[in-house]
């Protein structure tokens, strides 16, 4: 057998391994540092990626979007992703502010270009050492003066 046929043989198992293990996140960036999670979310943003977006939170997270409301779990995350790419301008890199880091908790920020206030989320380092958003507040703004108490 050439080394050529073998090679191609090792790809298509592990290729079937990785499909066996649910899907091809294996195949895709993960996030060697907390930081890394708004570069990547940026660029799948970009490339109207929902399912790869999805794939930066960990099965159970939660996201404060729409405004006012929570989106919760990974499915449900895509799905919202889904609906909203395709209607949604192209997103500009936003430079992080410092990390917080405690353990395998990190608190991640940026001040965002669009006015929204702040972004801020909850990332959990994983078994494998890569991190995921737990929690997800895309928007902090303060009520208008006249709202608040």
């Amino acid at each position: 057998m050439s080394e050529n046929c073998r090679c191609q043989k090792n790809y298509l198992l592990d290729l079937w391994m990785v499909l066996e293990e649910g899907g091809l996140m294996s195949e895709r960036e993960k996030a060697l540092q907390p930081e890394d999670l708004t570069r990547l979310f940026v660029e799948r943003a970009n490339a109207k990626d929902a399912e790869g977006l999805a794939l930066l939170y960990e099965e159970d997270a939660v996201m404060a979007y729409p405004p006012g409301s929570q989106t919760v779990g990974r499915a449900a995350i895509q799905k919202l992703w889904a609906d909203l790419l395709p209607k949604m301008p192209r997103f500009e890199p936003e430079p992080p502010l410092p990390t917080l880091i405690s353990g395998d908790l990190a608190l991640t920020s940026t001040p965002p270009k669009d006015g929204a206030g702040a972004r801020a989320q909850v990332v959990r380092r994983q078994p494998d050492g890569t991190w995921l958003r737990v929690l997800d507040q895309p928007e902090f703004s303060r009520a208008p003066a006249a709202d608040r108490p």
